[in-house]
C-alpha cells in the first residue's frame, strides 16, 4: 500500500517511538511536582492518548485523508537525498541527542549560499509550529488531568487560552533559533542535496505533504 510505504519511508514509525520516549521522560519530571493522585491521572491519560499504536493509526489516517497523491512524496523519500533527510531527522529526535543538546545547540557557521537554502527551508517547513505542538502535548494532558481531578478549576476556554499563549511563546522562541537548528539537523547534507530538498518542499506535491 502506497500510503503505508510513505509512512514508513518518511520515518514516522521511528519518530513516533522517539516521541513516546520523550513522553515517558516528561512524565517523570511531573512526578515530584504533582500530588500523586493527579500524577497518576496524568500518566494514565497520557499513556492512553499517546499509545504508540494509536499514534500510528492517526498518522496513517491523516496521510490517507489529507494527501490525495502520495506518489511524488514517496519518490522523494525513496531517493538518495530523501533517505538522507529522513536519517538526519530521525537522528535529531533520538533521546540521546535530545539529552546531549539539552542546554542548547552549538552555533553552526555556514556559507551564505547554504544559509539561504536553510532560510528557504525554515519558511516552508512548519518546524516551529510542530516543535511547539510536541512541546505542549503533555502539558495539554496535564491540564485535562487537573480539570478531571478538580472539576471547575479552569474552564475549557481558560485552558485553551493558556495553551494557545504558551504555544505562541514557544513558536516565537523556536523561530529565534530555527536557522541554526536546521543547519544542525541537516549538517550532513551537501548544498546540492539541500537544494533538492528545498525544491521538493516548495513544489505543490511537497506542500501538500
Amino acid at each position: 500500500d502506497i500510503y503505508d510505504s510513505l509512512y514508513e519511508k518518511a520515518g514516522w514509525p521511528q519518530q513516533q517511538a522517539h516521541f513516546a520516549s520523550a513522553v515517558k521522560h516528561t512524565q517523570l519530571r511531573y512526578q515530584d511536582t504533582l500530588p500523586n493522585v493527579i500524577y497518576q491521572a496524568l500518566v494514565e491519560n497520557s499513556n492512553q492518548r499517546f499509545a504508540i499504536e494509536a499514534m500510528h493509526q492517526r498518522g496513517q489516517k491523516a496521510l490517507r485523508q489529507q494527501l490525495d497523491n502520495p506518489t511524488s512524496a514517496l519518490e522523494f523519500f525513496e531517493s538518495t537525498t530523501g533517505r538522507k533527510v529522513v536519517a538526519a531527522e530521525i537522528a535529531a529526535s533520538h533521546p540521546e541527542q535530545l539529552n546531549h543538546y539539552a542546554a542548547g545547540l552549538p552555533l553552526i557557521h555556514a556559507e551564505a549560499t547554504r544559509r539561504l537554502l536553510l532560510r528557504h527551508l525554515s519558511q516552508i517547513l512548519p518546524a516551529s509550529q510542530a516543535g511547539a505542538d510536541v512541546s505542549l502535548a503533555l502539558g495539554s494532558v496535564a491540564a485535562d488531568s487537573l480539570s478531571q481531578m478538580l472539576p471547575g478549576l479552569m474552564s475549557t476556554e481558560q485552558t485553551k487560552a493558556l495553551l494557545n499563549t504558551q504555544r505562541q511563546r514557544l513558536i516565537n522562541e523556536i523561530d529565534t533559533h530555527i536557522d541554526n537548528t536546521l543547519l544542525h539537523i541537516y549538517r550532513n547534507l551537501s548544498d546540492a542535496e539541500l537544494e533538492e530538498f528545498v525544491s521538493f518542499a516548495q513544489s505543490p506535491e511537497g506542500q501538500a505533504y
